[in-house]
């Protein structure tokens, strides 16, 4: 059984005295990353002046209109079609519910640095529009939100293990990549040979706690910078090498979210059990107690005698949010 307190600053006081409280009943703890969160953007692509020059440079092309622009999206999409045939991926419309269960059966058997699947679905972006006219070819860049189609390729990389990288199709190739401490630190313990057991967002068992401890604190820049760089250059073949090279089109990643937790494994489900009673009792304190319900459970659920919450079903992690 596990407990997870979620921070985006640590607050040691509060984690330490937690603790102390409850060290009997507590197996092991560590701390590590979990979601983190990258957005990317090509920076010289931001000046719509510079998306001019660019064109002109390296492509002796000019002006760059709307037939232009809508072109690039095209062979980009394409590209992605030619793409999943040869690398065995599908192409999956988004699903309605969370995307981590509707993943999970391309993944139980990916090779290290398997594209596995490629869901597409609208989602905002800023993308270059041009406003003119074909009559005079006279055409003006500017950056406009819209809602497009975007593709999310999941894959299973050799060093972070599950992860997805999604590109915007249009000019300035927006993109996200997410990726996960946990499944970095499992594919570390793999090649050290520690055995341990994970579920979901947790490592509800490891041999050796004070190794996994040492691997979680000696992630650095260079291994997110490394991953998603690799990545970010194989879904964006707009560009030739030179062109990476010379004109800087490649994409800088900034922090979009970070999510750092500290994780206590308990010994055994009773002792979580109880905590929970004591934290509904002083809740009881606060609301009047037939608020409960409407408080704990979807609003059209049913009250159901003896009904628990879903830490408590089975040795599954109790989450107060979705990873």
């Amino acid at each position: 059984m596990a407990i997870f307190s979620w921070y985006l600053t640590t607050q040691e006081f509060a984690m330490n005295a937690f603790y102390e409280h409850h060290n009997d009943s507590i197996r092991f703890g560590y701390r590590c990353f979990d979601r983190l969160l990258l957005n990317g953007l090509i920076q010289p692509f931001q000046q719509p002046e510079r998306v001019v020059g660019f064109f002109n440079t390296y492509r002796q092309q000019y002006p760059v209109s709307r037939d232009v622009l809508r072109d690039i999206a095209t062979q980009f999409q394409n590209w992605v079609v030619n793409r999943s045939q040869k690398w065995g991926a599908p192409i999956l419309e988004a699903p309605e519910d969370r995307r981590d269960k509707f993943l999970d059966p391309y993944f139980r058997k990916a090779k290290p640095n398997q594209v596995v699947a490629i869901v597409k679905g609208r989602e905002p972006a800023r993308i270059m529009i041009a406003i003119g006219n074909k009559k005079e070819n006279r055409w003006h860049l500017q950056i406009a939100q819209r809602w497009v189609v975007q593709y999310n390729f999941y894959v299973h990389d050799e060093h972070w293990g599950r992860m997805f990288v999604r590109i915007c199709p249009y000019l300035p190739f927006s993109a996200r990549v997410c990726l996960n401490q946990h499944h970095w630190l499992a594919v570390r313990m793999r090649e050290e040979g520690i055995d341990f057991q994970q579920c979901t967002n947790a490592f509800l068992k490891c041999s050796n706690p004070a190794r996994l401890q040492e691997l979680a604190d000696s992630l650095k820049a260079r291994d997110l910078l490394n991953c998603g760089q690799k990545w970010l250059a194989t879904f964006t073949p707009f560009f030739t090498e030179r062109e990476r090279k010379h004109a800087g089109c490649q994409h800088r990643l900034f922090f979009a979210q970070v999510e750092l937790c500290d994780n206590l494994i308990f010994r055994r489900r009773a002792a979580l059990d109880q905590m929970g009673e004591r934290l509904l009792d002083a809740n009881r304190t606060i609301r009047p107690a037939e608020q409960d319900h409407r408080h704990l459970r979807p609003k059209d659920h049913p009250a159901i005698p003896g009904e628990t919450t879903d830490c408590h079903r089975g040795h599954e992690s109790a989450q107060p949010r979705d990873p």
